[in-house]
């Protein structure tokens, strides 16, 4: 049995072949501020907010937290850029089930490899979509895929200077600062109207949404081209605040006021032709007896409402997957217009053709 040792005896030093191993030392964040001479906050930015500490001080605050063992993964790696793994995904309306797939078709390229994304929706405001953005570039996002507002563009320039790559998503882009990935809308819209001309219709709304969308824009530009090559043919116009199903449910009343009465409605996206349909219903307008509707995407819901819904189809998923190889590759090559499959009418029973005494 040991007995401690007596006065001015030495404890026995440990046998370094069983010694237990001293475990590292795991400094806080204020022994790493102290360290580095600097505020905690100033740590704390580095972690969170890296776009707002000096690169020198990011370095060292790496350099000591990997020493230190404080945070040796991605996330202490990614400060010495400020950029990480992560790409952060903007849409318009989470709840349309258009963006839905086109968030699919991103993840069919960086699932494989694991890279996450974050998915913030501007539910179509510009303010929300700023916030969200501020919230990306404090995580340090490697990416941005977005469908913008126009007034948000300078802080993707903002990001693109910073070495973080931005894809504009189902936008064009005609001043060429940043990749993009998107269809022919116009070309889609006069696909719409050109099978309600032929059908014999001449009094025609548009409802959509603000022209301040691109898409938007594109789609009245085309519907009313082809509608210009008839010399009999009238639109009118609504844009609504929002592409949803609440605002197309508004715009029937607006609709039903013009004289004399329209005898078809193309509707920019097929949730405000969701509401176009609803508010007819309510009013016991038949469709497409008195009212041919038709609507853009081919959403999945579209062939299950009653009548099932002519719309103009384009494949969300294919632009979400091009989208994101041109993120992940940068290649525009590689993930060019030339590979998305072009937008086509897909008729079924919400628009007719008009007998000869109707027209």
């Amino acid at each position: 049995m040991k007995h401690p040792p007596t006065a001015g005896e030495s404890a026995p030093s440990p046998n370094a072949e069983t010694a237990e191993p001293a475990a590292p030392v795991r400094l806080t964040s204020k022994d790493i501020a102290k360290l580095v001479g600097v505020s905690q906050a100033t740590v704390s930015n580095a972690i969170n907010r890296p776009h707002l500490v000096a690169p020198k001080t990011r370095e060292e605050i790496v350099r000591i937290m990997a020493a230190s063992g404080y945070s040796v993964n991605s996330s202490a790696r990614a400060l010495k850029s400020g950029i990480g793994q992560a790409i952060g995904v903007v849409v318009l309306d989470v709840a349309n089930p258009f963006w839905g797939e086109v968030v699919k078709g991103i993840e069919t390229v960086t699932a494989p490899g694991q890279t996450p994304l974050i998915i913030g929706s501007s539910n179509e405001d510009a303010q929300t979509e700023r916030r969200i953005l501020e919230s990306f570039e404090s995580q340090g996002v490697r990416g941005i895929l977005i469908a913008p507002t126009h007034a948000n563009l300078p802080i993707l320039r903002r990001f693109q200077a910073k070495g973080i790559r931005v894809v504009l998503l189902d936008r064009d882009d005609p001043q060429g600062e940043f990749p993009s990935m998107s269809l022919d809308h116009a070309a889609g819209a006069a696909t719409a109207a050109r099978f309600l001309l032929e059908g014999g219709h001449r009094r025609m709304a548009l409802v959509n949404g603000s022209s301040e969308i691109s898409w938007c824009s594109s789609r009245s530009r085309g519907f009313h081209a082809e509608c210009a090559r008839v010399a009999a043919a009238r639109v009118r116009e609504f844009n609504m605040a929002a592409m949803t199903v609440e605002e197309g449910l508004r715009s029937v009343p607006a609709l039903l006021a013009i004289a004399p009465a329209v005898t078809a409605v193309f509707c920019a996206n097929d949730m405000l032709a969701l509401g176009v349909l609803k508010g007819l219903a309510q009013r016991g307008i038949e469709v497409p007896g008195a009212i041919s509707v038709v609507g853009y995407d081919d959403a999945m819901f579209s062939e299950l409402l009653s009548p099932g819904l002519t719309t103009v189809r384009q494949s969300a998923a294919a632009i979400g997957r091009q989208a994101g190889l041109l993120m992940t590759s940068g290649d525009a090559a590689e993930a060019g217009p030339a590979a998305l499959p072009q937008p086509q009418l897909v008729v079924r029973g919400s628009a007719r053709a008009l007998a000869e005494a109707e027209r």
